[in-house]
């Protein structure tokens, strides 16, 4: 997970070029530990007609998908968030819906 988190920060201008082609408008990654264990969660605004990660030429895409073999749980069964708050500037927001119909 040290590796990963490593690459990601040292090969930021790549990862924003990912973004593009899979319409995420906004990605952060939260690490906690719990009992000894390392979590990391996602949160992320993505439109509707982005790519799929699986289908990127990008090296960097290539990589994620090695490490997501590596660390993903394949049992873990996410618990389904409903939001029921969410904020984001009006600009932000119509800006977002540009983006994602093109």
């Amino acid at each position: 997970m040290n590796e990963w988190m490593k690459v990601l920060n040292e090969r930021k201008k790549e990862c924003l070029q990912t973004l593009y082609r899979e319409k995420m408008f906004v990605e952060a990654i939260f690490r906690e530990s719990i009992d000894g264990e390392e979590y990391l969660t996602w949160f992320s605004v993505q439109g509707e007609k982005g790519e799929d990660v699986k289908t990127s030429a990008l090296e960097i895409d290539k990589i994620h998908l090695k490490f997501w073999e590596e660390c993903i749980d394949k049992t873990y069964k996410p618990i389904d968030k409903k939001p029921e708050a969410f904020f984001i500037y009006p600009e932000v927001f119509e800006r977002i819906r540009e983006l994602d119909e093109k």
